[in-house]
């Protein structure tokens, strides 16, 4: 499974960005994909998930501002950022969880946040 993130750049506070997340296999193999970010000199922390069936989930921090969604039929996850805030910069990855277990990452994409 190959992933490719895209949409992250720069923005001022307050703004908002929409990241996208291409898988190379058929979204119906996938049972959970999800967003994970890592700020400079941090771990990698986990943002916001969704089931197959679309049932989302959210890292505190981030709930009411983002909005996680995918779409089977492209087989592609996006998450809608509103409100960013600097404490948001980071570099962010999406994550596919097969059905048979297996973990794939894609490529960072960098989102800053700053005036």
């Amino acid at each position: 499974v190959q992933l490719q993130a895209s949409g992250g750049g720069l923005v001022q506070p307050g703004g908002s960005l929409r990241l996208s997340c291409a898988a190379s296999t058929n979204f119906k193999s996938i049972a959970v994909m999800g967003w994970y970010r890592q700020a400079p000199g941090k771990q990698r922390e986990l943002v916001a998930t969704i089931s197959y069936r679309g049932t989302p989930n959210y890292t505190d921090s981030v709930k009411g501002r983002f909005t996680i969604s995918r779409d089977n039929a492209k087989n592609a996850v996006y998450l809608q950022m509103n409100s960013l805030e600097p404490e948001d910069t980071a570099a962010y990855y999406c994550k596919a969880v097969h059905f048979n277990g297996g973990n794939y990452w894609g490529q960072g994409t960098l989102v800053t946040v700053s005036s």
